[in-house]
C-alpha cells in the first residue's frame, strides 16, 4: 500500500474471510457505497456471507489451507472480480505479512497494516525486544536464538518458576505451557515445541515469568499514514477458556486512573514503534496496579463492537477511510456507558466444548435493543471445517451493572435448535458472582470447569416437567365442567395425569389442572423457557439448553432418541423387529425398530434422514436404556 498522502477512492471491496465478520464488513462497505465481493470454499457455497455479497468467487475445497488460506487463490479472486481493496477480517490471512505484501504488489489496497509492521509484531521475541526499546513494559523472561534444551533449562532457572513456555509465532494459546517446577520443564518444552511447529511451522520458544491470576486488558489503537495515532480506550477480555476469549467488555472495570493512562500511553508508543497503520490491538497482562505488554494483534479484533458501542463509532468505516488515505478524525468523546459482547459458539459445553455441526432448525435472537452479528440464519448448515462462532451478542447500557443485567436478559432470549451451542455456559457466566463483581481472571472459566453449568440431571428433570405441564395445560377451549373432562379427575382429590417421555435417564409424572396442548409459555416459566408441543414430541428450551422429549403413550409410535447420529434405546426392553437394513436410506419419521417395553410395543422412528451406517442389535435381543440400536449417517445438504 502506498504510504503517500494521495487519497484513493475505494469502489469494490473483497472480504477475504467468511462468517459473521465477512457479513459485518460488507454491511459497512455497502453503507459507504462500495460493491462487495465474497469468497467461499465448497463447504460455504450456500453460506450467509455469500448470500449477502454483491458477488462471490469460489477459492477452493473445504480445507482452509486449500481455500481461505491460499494466497494465490484469493488474489486471483480479487483480480477476476475487479476488487481494488481487500479486507482480511480476522483469522485466516488477516495477520499474514506475505498476503499484505501480495496485495501491495498487485496494486490492491490492503485494509490493514503493512507486511513490515506485521513482521515487527508477529514474532513474540522480536516484538518484546522492540517494545522494551520503546519503553513499553514487558514481562520478565528470556528469548534467544539458542533453542537447545540445555539453554532453555538454564534460563528457566534464572527467570524462576512458575513460568510460561511460549511459541514465538502464532497465538490462540497454541505452543504454550505453564510450568511450575524444574521437573515439569523438559516435557513442557517438547510438547510446546511440537504443537508450535505443527500449528505455525515454527517450533522456536521463549520463556516468560508466569503472572498468577492475571487479567487480560487490551487497548484499541488506530493510526493513519499522516503520522497520527489514537488510542480508542481499553477492553477487558479476561473471561477466556483455554486462551480463547468468551465474554469481553468495555471499558475495563476496576483499573486505577493511573494504570489506565499508562496502558493507553504504552499502546500508542507500541504502535508508533512498529510503524503501524490502520486498526490494531495492543494486549496487556494486568495484575494489581501493574501491566505488561503481551502481544499486538495486527488486525481488527472479534470484540471490536464493544468499543464501537461506548464510543458511537464504526471501526470498519475508520479502517476503510484510513486505507483510502484519509487522515484520522479527531478523537471521539469519552466512553459512554458500558458494553458487553458474548460469543455464541456451536460447541457442547457438557462434552468438553467439542465443536458441533448440523442444520439450524430454529434461530431466535433478542429484540432490536441488542446488537447481534450473526454468521448463520435459520435453515443454514453449520460446518465443522472452520471456527465455531455462530454469532456475537452485544449489549450497551448506562452502567456496568445495568449492562450485565441486559446481557443476561439478552442471552436468555436467544434460542438455537438443531445445533448445540454454548449459550447455557454464557448464561451461567453472566450470573457468576465473581464476574458480576469484576473479580474475573483469565483462569476463572477453566478453574470452574463443569461447575459453571447447572446440574444436567436437574435441568433435564425441570425441562421434562415443563414439557409435561405444557402437554397437560389448558388451551382455553376445554370445558370447565369436571364431568366433561377426559382425564383422571375424581370427586375426592385433584386430577392427576402421568406423562412418560422417552429420554435416557428420565421418566416423570406431573400433576396438572386440566389436559390440553399449548405452544405458549406455561405457568412457572419465564423468558428463558420456551415449550413447543408436537404430535410425537415436546421441545423445551431452558436457560440456554435444548431438550427434546419423545412421547410414549398407548403404544403410539415415538421418534427415536438420537445422539450424534446414534439411535438409542429410549427405555429398557426387547427388540421385536428391525424394520431397516444396514446401508438402507431412510427418511425422517420412517419406522426403524419395534421395541417391547412396559408391556407395550413402541415403534421407534428416524429422527433424521440419512443412510443406516450400522446396526448394533438384532430381533429378540434385550437392551438397556440408552443402548445404541443403530447409527444413521445424516445426508449432506443439496
Amino acid at each position: 500500500m502506498s504510504k503517500s498522502g494521495v487519497r484513493r477512492q475505494l469502489r469494490t471491496l473483497l472480504v477475504a474471510n467468511r462468517g459473521e465478520i465477512a457479513c459485518r464488513v460488507m454491511r459497512t462497505a455497502r453503507r459507504l457505497g462500495m460493491r462487495t465481493i465474497a469468497i467461499y470454499s465448497d463447504a460455504d457455497i450456500d453460506a450467509l456471507h455469500v448470500r449477502v455479497a454483491d458477488a462471490a468467487v469460489r477459492v477452493g475445497p473445504a480445507p482452509a489451507r486449500a481455500s481461505y488460506l491460499d494466497i494465490d487463490a484469493v488474489m486471483r479472486a480479487a483480480r477476476d472480480s475487479g476488487a481494488d481493496a481487500i479486507h482480511p477480517g480476522y483469522g485466516f490471512l488477516s495477520q499474514n505479512a506475505d498476503f499484505a505484501d501480495a496485495c501491495t504488489a498487485a496494486g490492491i489496497v490492503f485494509v490493514g497494516p503493512s507486511g513490515k509492521a506485521m513482521r515487527a509484531m508477529g514474532r513474540k521475541d522480536e516484538a518484546k525486544a522492540l517494545m522494551s526499546a520503546a519503553g513499553v513494559p514487558v514481562v520478565p523472561g528470556w528469548q534467544g536464538d539458542d533453542q537447545s534444551d540445555t539453554t532453555l533449562i538454564r534460563e528457566a532457572e534464572r527467570v524462576g518458576f512458575p513460568l510460561l513456555v511460549k511459541a514465538i509465532a502464532g497465538g490462540g494459546g497454541k505452543g504454550m505451557r505453564a510450568v511450575r517446577s524444574a521437573a515439569e520443564l523438559p516435557e513442557a518444552l517438547s510438547a510446546a515445541r511440537g504443537e508450535a511447529a505443527r500449528a505455525f511451522g515454527d517450533g522456536r520458544l521463549l520463556l516468560e515469568r508466569l503472572i498468577e491470576s492475571p487479567r487480560h486488558v487490551e487497548v484499541q489503537v488506530i493510526a493513519d499514514r499522516h503520522g497520527h495515532c489514537l488510542h480508542l480506550h481499553e477492553r477487558d477480555c479476561s473471561l477466556q477458556r483455554r486462551y480463547q476469549k468468551v465474554i469481553e467488555e468495555c471499558p475495563a472495570p476496576g483499573l486505577s486512573p493511573a494504570l489506565r493512562e499508562r496502558l493507553h500511553d504504552a499502546a500508542v508508543r507500541a504502535a508508533k514503534a512498529a510503524g503501524y497503520e490502520n486498526a490494531g490491538t495492543v494486549e496487556f497482562i494486568v495484575a494489581g496496579d501493574d501491566g505488561w505488554f503481551l502481544e499486538m494483534n495486527t488486525r481488527l479484533q472479534v470484540e471490536h463492537p464493544v468499543t464501537e458501542a461506548v464510543l458511537g463509532i464504526d471501526l470498519v468505516e475508520w479502517q476503510l477511510r484510513v486505507a483510502s488515505g484519509e487522515p484520522l478524525p479527531p478523537p471521539p468523546a469519552p466512553p459512554r456507558g458500558h458494553a458487553f459482547e458474548a460469543r455464541v459458539y456451536a460447541e457442547d459445553p457438557r462434552n468438553g466444548y467439542l465443536p458441533a455441526g448440523g442444520r439450524v432448525e430454529v434461530m431466535r435472537w433478542p429484540d432490536s435493543d441488542v446488537r447481534v452479528d450473526a454468521a448463520v440464519e435459520e435453515g443454514d448448515r453449520v460446518v465443522t471445517d472452520y471456527d465455531a462462532l455462530l454469532a456475537k451478542v452485544i449489549v450497551h447500557a448506562a452502567t456496568r451493572e445495568a449492562a450485565l443485567q441486559h446481557l443476561e436478559t439478552a442471552l436468555l432470549a436467544c434460542r438455537v435448535e438443531g445445533v448445540t451451542t454454548n449459550l447455557a455456559a454464557l448464561v451461567a457466566l453472566a450470573r457468576d458472582a465473581d464476574f458480576r463483581a469484576g473479580r474475573m481472571t483469565t483462569g476463572l472459566i477453566d478453574a470452574r470447569s463443569d461447575a459453571l453449568l447447572p446440574d444436567l440431571a436437574a435441568q433435564r428433570e425441570r425441562a421434562a416437567q415443563l414439557a409435561a405441564a405444557a402437554l397437560l395445560a389448558p388451551t382455553g377451549t376445554e370445558s370447565v365442567d369436571p364431568w366433561a373432562a377426559k382425564d383422571s379427575w375424581r370427586v375426592q382429590g385433584i386430577r392427576e395425569t402421568h406423562v412418560r417421555f422417552v429420554v435416557p435417564g428420565t421418566g416423570f409424572s406431573v400433576i396438572a389442572a386440566a389436559p390440553g396442548i399449548t405452544e405458549n409459555p406455561v405457568p412457572g416459566t419465564n423468558s428463558s423457557t420456551h415449550v413447543a408441543v408436537f404430535p410425537d414430541e415436546v421441545r423445551v428450551w431452558l436457560d440456554g439448553e435444548f431438550f427434546r422429549f419423545a412421547r410414549v403413550a398407548h403404544g403410539a409410535p415415538a421418534e427415536a432418541v438420537s445422539s450424534g447420529g446414534q439411535v438409542l434405546a429410549p427405555m429398557p426392553g426387547a427388540v421385536l423387529e428391525m424394520r431397516v437394513a444396514e446401508g438402507e436410506r431412510v427418511s425422517r419419521g420412517q419406522a426403524l425398530v419395534v421395541l417391547e417395553a412396559m408391556k407395550m410395543e413402541h415403534t421407534l422412528r428416524a429422527p433424521t434422514s440419512g443412510r443406516v451406517s450400522s446396526i448394533d442389535v438384532h430381533a429378540g435381543q434385550r437392551v438397556r436404556e440408552g443402548e445404541r440400536l443403530l447409527s444413521i449417517e445424516e445426508e449432506s445438504a443439496g
